[in-house]
């Protein structure tokens, strides 16, 4: 199993970087401090998205300083020691489509650093509960006669969906990974389409994923996999936009697979900062930021639990939840009264049960076919997909829950020891009743039903379980609150401008000089880096020696008309 090694941890009293004079004005950056750390950017949180703005911002030169309250690095994207020996799970992100697909990650070059990407035989499954399975698979002529079992003809149907896909995929995928507005990628997405072409790839983008199914395809196989891709999410399957969630994440299982890290999620944690290290730098870790020091509208550091200071010359890159960053470490006395009261309107995602098993053996599926895949969607037909979201959206625990299974020795045979396999099972629950005892132990009792119907034997081959309620989540890793995993709704009414308040749709918060690198910020949730890359890239456009200035400027103006008392 993959762990940081002490390199990553440097004690919070070693000093970082010498007071100096500014060669460029002649003059100090700012008055000494004792026990004050100094560097040009100060990262708060060791996500992924932290790590992605810190790589960047060293990239272009920067001295970098990473900043972690936990004893470990990595956030959600880290391995965990649960089970028995030999067995090896992670908290939370598994499979990385949207990584291994992600422009952000692939210009990081992470596989110089160690990263490696394993795959299962099949990507994914769905299984019906009449243990009928529609599987996708990297090999489009296998997709396709998967789902041809469904409906005659969805097979070729499936097969222009893929290629409209791949026409318009990387398009979409670099407007979705750039800050807004993304002008430069829709331009070429609407230069291609044209105009007749826009608008009907407009309303495809906006439509729910069970009509979206429905225009494409005649088969419950291939809507199945739109919809259950969607259902990733906390979105229902009738909610507007659903379909560009489960469109996109189909194609990309389609196109990249689902891989997972050999040797644990941990291990592209380690490559992120492995590759930061080579560039100069650092990750401390146990230490909690509990404040960002301000003075005249500026981030000018931050203050620790320990009670050091931490002075950032150039920004102040947060991968925070939203509310975490505005309401504790800011302070509403700090910000414009119209910010504070759109953060009561701010609405998290659904919490998350999940449970590790040890098996001794591999998963004794009725349906061998589900065998092959690495992630196993189960539980529910299509109706069902949309019975259990509106149980979730009633503040009720679904009566048949949607669950998604993981077979992570299936996709990586390091997991766990040969002939063996290390599973996992997550489902949706609503926040008030996630961390009720009595909620968390029936649900469990549910999902090992479910899946004892599905593979009689299952509870013979359990060596070993480690049940993760919404609490134990937290507890894990404070940044998911009440064990939410997106930093927010998916719902389009909090996505673009809307994310995570009414505003700029971008990293800049009304603090110059601070910004926010969470999945609360645009694009969202999911292990891909974009909210952190716009945060590197709204930082580096506010220090531009020349551009720098009208940068601010037209970012303090535009706040200005958003809040009219932003000026505190």
């Amino acid at each position: 199993m993959l762990q940081p090694t002490a390199a990553y941890l440097l004690p919070a009293s070693e000093p970082l970087f010498q007071i100096g004079w500014d060669i460029r004005f002649g003059r100090p950056w700012s008055w000494y401090i004792p026990d004050m750390e100094y560097a040009d950017a100060v990262v708060i949180g060791a996500g992924h998205n932290g790590l992605v703005a810190a790589n960047l911002l060293a990239d272009a030169g920067w001295d970098v300083i990473v900043l972690e309250a936990t004893a470990r690095p990595g956030g959600a994207v880290h391995s965990t020691n649960s089970l028995l020996p030999g067995y090896v799970t992670d908290l939370c992100a598994a499979f990385f489509p949207l990584g291994a697909g992600s422009p952000v990650l692939r210009a990081l070059r992470l596989e110089e650093h160690g990263l490696r990407w394993r795959h299962a035989p099949a990507v994914l499954a769905h299984l019906f509960p009449d243990d009928r399975a529609a599987v996708l698979s990297r090999d489009l002529e296998r997709t396709a006669a998967s789902l041809e079992e469904f409906a005659p003809g969805d097979g070729e149907r499936w097969a222009r969906a893929y290629h409209q896909w791949q026409e318009l995929g990387p398009h979409l995928l670099d407007a979705l990974f750039s800050g807004f507005p993304p002008v430069r990628a829709t331009s070429r997405l609407a230069l291609r389409l044209g105009a007749a072409g826009t608008l009907r790839f407009a309303r495809q983008l906006l439509l729910p994923v069970r009509r979206l199914g429905r225009e494409l395809f005649n088969g419950e196989g291939a809507r199945i996999l739109l919809s259950g891709s969607a259902m990733h999410t906390d979105l229902s399957p009738d909610a507007l936009g659903s379909g560009v969630f489960g469109w996109l994440l189909a194609m990309l299982g389609q196109q990249v697979g689902f891989p997972a890290v050999e040797g644990g999620a941990q291990g592209l944690t380690n490559a992120l900062i492995a590759r930061l290290q080579r560039r100069g730098g650092a990750v401390i870790c146990d230490a909690l930021v509990e404040r960002i020091l301000i003075a005249r509208g500026r981030a000018m550091g931050v203050a620790t639990k320990d009670g050091h200071l931490w002075r950032a010359r150039r920004a102040v890159i947060a991968d925070v939840p939203a509310p975490v960053l505005y309401r504790d470490l800011v302070g509403p006395n700090r910000l414009p009264t119209q910010l504070i009261a759109d953060l009561e309107h701010f609405q998290w995602d659904n919490a998350i049960l999940k449970v590790d098993w040890a098996l001794s053996s591999q998963v004794p599926w009725v349906n061998p076919l589900v065998s092959e895949a690495g992630t196993v969607h189960l539980g529910v037909d299509e109706a069902g997909l949309a019975r259990a979201a509106t149980d979730l959206a009633n503040g009720e625990v679904p009566r048949q829950p949607f669950v998604i299974v993981g077979q992570m020795s299936t996709t990586d045979p390091t997991r766990s020891p040969a002939g063996t396999e290390t599973l996992w099972t997550y489902t949706h629950l609503p926040r008030d009743l996630g961390s009720d005892p009595a909620t968390v132990e029936s649900t469990v009792a549910r999902l090992e039903e479910l899946l004892e119907r599905h593979a009689p034997g299952f509870r013979e081959i359990v060596v070993d379980r480690a049940v993760f309620s919404p609490a134990d989540m937290a507890h894990a890793n404070p940044s998911l609150i009440d064990g939410t995993i997106n930093g927010g709704t998916a719902a389009l009414y909090q996505q673009l401008i809307f994310r995570p308040v009414p505003g700029l749709g971008r990293a800049d918060t009304p603090i110059d000089r601070l910004y926010l690198a969470s999945s609360s910020a645009h694009p969202g949730g999911g292990a891909h880096g974009g909210p952190g890359a716009n945060a590197a890239r709204a930082a580096l456009a506010r220090a531009h020696p020349i551009l720098g200035g009208a940068y601010g400027a037209t970012i303090r103006t535009a706040h200005r008309l958003l809040y009219p008392d932003r000026d505190r």
